[in-house]
């Protein structure tokens, strides 16, 4: 089986509809839920800081926060993060930690500690230890970017709530699989575990009820 392509709106269906022909639960959660929508997200500091920023709320929260960022500092950048003061960027929703990770990630990317375009030379497990080297940023958020700002086609963030409890539904289980569960789960869905990923995250919005 070759590599496929980088996962884009372009070849999402592409990489569902191969998904499914390997794997039949895959091919039930197509059947409810649907073809996912696509998450393109563009590469660089602000798409890393929003994914920062969205960890452990609800993304209407995330969204509210990042609308006020945007209205407070424009251009929203690892200078402009650096460059105001924190009474600013709590008025606009950030918590006192997630303050301390937008500028710990700031101080690495304007400091060159994190070149993002440095990643594309680094396998995914290498990328995430790149990435997670920064205080702030733990595997989930390093796999969410790989997956969507960088379009990575093999990564299941096998922390995330919400994938966890769709596996359980989807596959059967009687029990949560924890992050190692889940990531064995997930090999049987190589190499399109991104493709997956979101299948479980589509299917977990419509997934019969228990």
């Amino acid at each position: 089986m070759g590599k496929p392509y980088k996962l884009t709106k372009h070849t999402i269906s592409r990489h569902v509809r191969a998904l499914c022909q390997q794997c039949d639960r895959m091919a039930y959660a197509l059947d409810v839920a649907g073809m996912p929508p696509a998450r393109d997200r563009k590469e660089g500091f602000c798409t890393l800081l929003r994914i920062i920023i969205d960890q452990q709320i609800s993304v209407h929260a995330g969204r509210a926060i990042w609308a006020k960022l945007e209205n407070r500092l424009g251009n929203i950048t690892a200078s402009r993060v650096l460059g105001v003061r924190e009474h600013t960027l709590r008025s606009c929703g950030l918590s006192v930690q997630k303050i301390r990770y937008a500028r710990e990630l700031a101080m690495a990317i304007r400091s060159g500690d994190l070149d993002l375009a440095e990643l594309y030379k680094l396998d995914d497990e290498r990328a995430v230890a790149q990435l997670t080297r920064v205080k702030g940023i733990g595997a989930w958020t390093a796999e969410i970017y790989l997956m969507f700002a960088m379009g990575r086609p093999d990564i299941m963030p096998a922390g995330d709530l919400a994938l966890q409890i769709s596996a359980q539904n989807l596959m059967g289980l009687k029990e949560r699989p924890s992050i190692k569960e889940l990531r064995g789960i997930a090999i049987r869905w190589a190499p399109y575990r991104t493709a997956a990923a979101i299948m479980l995250w589509q299917f977990y919005r419509k997934m019969p009820l228990k």
